[in-house]
């Protein structure tokens, strides 16, 4: 057998940072000497949203999904040791994308790099913010001039950089199918190009630098077959889009470059070792077509359904990357579906239905049009409803959880409290109390620097104007000024944004036929109410803390309607002093608590202790997240009266589960249901 010429590997990276940036620094360190070849960072929720670790908000959330990073002395000790000229880094930031790009370049000075060599990307979609992910902070507009701004900025000084990763990922997590998730990450990239294209920073000549250096991150879910035709239509269609549009003649800067995350929404707390395969498959889909196949790969690990993975799991998912790379023989072949008439007809019927999509968001006025008047979020809404009834029917199986429930007893999960890595509480009093001494020391030897103010000053007076931010706020990352600081200046100039839920515009998913699950809670719900004597139930959602993955409260609160109840749901990023006096405000006759970042054993005892303070015992507590077993045991001592993790996937059942705690609060007989 002759040998063949092997194509090089793609990026391998592991999406990681927590704690503290010492401890996500040795993480990093310990990755790149086991073989990975790009660093990908993870940033808490504080540093994504713009506050400081001591901001109320930020309670309960600092160090637990990402790393904080408040100033220029975290970010040196981010990257402590590790050679910036020499690495390919992704950051997962968006609506502080710029100043965490300033933080970095002001460090890599520091270092001694050559500016112009640095690489890597940052990830800067804020249209997936405000549809699915939820660390938005500005409104549209001054969104969009940060991200172009940032884009013109690194075309002129950091050539290799990557400004934006439009971002396709969250949307499929959101409930998108494969259609959406190609229509609406092709909008948002025609909004940014236009919005760079008219601002007159970028010459028309340069529009190809710019067209070459949009990177996209997307999705790959576990039916691989259609996944990999969707990152063919993908390519089709961006290449048609950059030709047509913006009259883009070179092929090289035309070329769809993405990287991947693999799906975790299919990830299970159930039967948690299938997790394994799907994440084999997800893989599979991004690279086993050579003409389609990722420029980076990151997967996630099996246990991330449980909670924060350990490094051994880590190391586990990077295994199954190099295994394929090196062990086996795909990259020694041209493309293997080259010719496939099934995989030409369904690449076809993609590109179709995607650009007439594409098409219709375009006569609302673009992404941005249609993100304000909320049409992309009910999509959404709506999609992902559809497809909660297929699993809660059986229709969709998920093996473990609808399908094959029946299991060995798993040795993995044994001792559960071992299965994941828990971020110790104590971190985040000790990032505060190093952010306090950033803030008294920061103008003393040996930082020097200049009084913050007069930066933050300069950053104002930019944001009034048409000035190019990015240079003002490079002068703020060197006067040591906090992420904090710098948005809290942004948020005085352009004001908060809160997005549009979709709960409301959402269509009924499930129907109420008589003798139908949904119609034996609707019985109950409006017989619950006739006990109480009230016209309706009133159930609040509330979403604490700065998690923002908010698909979760949205699908119980459209069920919760579609069974009856008024539902009192104000969007995300709220205090727990906000959701009680909301739910007192409202009279409402339960409250559910929505988390996935770990700040529940924080958050929820504070709401039930304000809820007891005011004399609303008989207000019950419902909590629903990421809550690992222990956690949750503690919640429901606290006086939570019922918990709901992954596994629970039949949510008109969780809903009738709330009418029982809302008559057991209110000392009525338990309801008997038809068997």
């Amino acid at each position: 057998m002759t040998e063949r010429q092997k194509d090089r590997p793609w990026l391998m990276r592991t999406y990681a940072g927590h704690s503290t940036a010492e401890a996500s620094n040795e993480l990093y360190r310990r990755n790149l000497a086991k073989g990975q070849t790009g660093l990908s960072v993870a940033f808490d929720l504080p540093t994504q949203t713009g506050y400081d670790s001591d901001h109320v908000l930020a309670r309960g959330e600092v160090g637990r999904v990402g790393v904080p990073v408040a100033h220029l002395g975290d970010m040196r000790r981010l990257f402590q040791d590790i050679p910036l000229e020499q690495m390919n880094t992704s950051m997962t930031i968006n609506a502080t994308a710029m100043w965490l790009l300033a933080l970095y370049q002001v460090v890599a000075e520091e270092q001694g790099a050559d500016v112009t060599k640095l690489q890597g990307t940052t990830q800067n979609d804020i249209v997936k913010e405000y549809l699915s992910r939820g660390t938005h902070v500005f409104p549209p507009g001054p969104s969009l001039r940060l991200t172009t701004d940032m884009i013109a900025y690194t075309v002129s000084h950091i050539p290799k950089w990557n400004p934006i990763n439009i971002c396709s990922y969250h949307l499929q997590e959101a409930g998108a199918t494969p259609v959406q998730e190609i229509a609406y990450a092709m909008s948002t990239a025609i909004a940014v190009l236009d919005a760079v294209r008219d601002s007159g920073q970028v010459p028309p000549e340069r529009m190809g630098d710019v067209v070459g250096r949009i990177s996209f991150f997307v999705n790959a879910g576990v039916r691989f077959i259609e996944e990999m035709c969707k990152m063919h239509a993908f390519g089709r269609i961006w290449d048609t889009v950059t030709r047509e549009r913006y009259g883009i003649e070179n092929p090289k800067h035309r070329r769809f470059r993405y990287g991947v995350q693999v799906n975790s929404l299919g990830l299970t707390e159930a039967q948690p070792e299938n997790n394994v395969q799907r994440i084999v498959l997800e893989m599979l889909a991004v690279t086993l077509s050579k003409d389609a196949r990722a420029r980076a790969v990151q997967l996630p690990a099996w246990n991330e359904a449980l909670g924060l993975p350990r490094p051994w799991d880590q190391q586990w998912s990077l295994r199954i990357q190099q295994v394929l790379a090196y062990e086996s023989d795909l990259l020694e072949y041209e493309d293997i579906f080259e010719g496939s008439k099934v995989i030409e007809a369904k690449v076809e019927e993609l590109v179709a239905e995607a650009t007439a999509e594409i098409e219709r968001i375009q006569e609302m006025g673009g992404a941005m049009a249609a993100v304000e008047s909320g049409y992309l979020k009910s999509q959404l809404v709506s999609s992902h409803a559809a497809r909660r009834a297929r699993i809660e029917s059986g229709e969709e199986r998920i093996i473990g959880v609808n399908a094959f429930e029946g299991t060995e007893p798993n040795p993995l999960t044994a001792d559960l409290d071992t299965a994941i890595q828990t971020v110790d509480p104590a971190v985040e009093a000790r990032v505060i109390a190093s952010l306090q001494h950033w803030r008294d020391t920061r103008y003393q030897p040996p930082f020097n620097h200049p009084r913050p103010c007069k930066a933050l000053e300069k950053l104002k007076e930019a944001a009034r104007g048409t000035d190019n931010l990015m240079e003002a706020t490079l002068e703020c990352a060197r006067a040591g000024v906090t992420t904090g600081e710098w948005a809290g200046a942004l948020r005085e100039v352009f004001g908060e944004f809160r997005a549009p839920t979709g709960v409301s515009s959402a269509p009924v998913a499930v129907t109420a036929e008589e003798g139908s699950a949904l119609s034996e809670v609707r019985r109950k719900v409006e017989l619950t109410a006739k006990d109480l004597g009230v016209g309706k139930l009133r159930f609040l959602v509330g979403k604490p803390g700065l998690d923002g993955h908010s698909n979760g409260a949205e699908q119980i609160a459209v069920r919760a309607r579609d069974a009856g109840f008024e539902v009192v749901y104000q969007g995300i990023r709220l205090t727990p002093e906000q959701i009680v006096d909301a739910a007192l405000a409202e009279d409402v006759h339960a409250v559910g608590l929505s988390i996935l970042s770990g700040s529940h054993a924080q958050l929820v005892p504070d709401v039930l202790e304000r809820l007891r303070v005011a004399g609303a015992t008989d207000i019950p507590v419902i909590a629903g997240g990421i809550i690992p077993s222990g956690d949750a045991e503690q919640l429901r001592a606290a006086g939570v009266a019922a918990v709901f993790t992954p596994k629970d996937f039949d949510i008109t059942g969780i809903i009738g589960r709330i009418v029982d705690e809302i008559r057991n609060a209110n000392k009525l007989d338990p309801l008997e249901v038809p068997a």
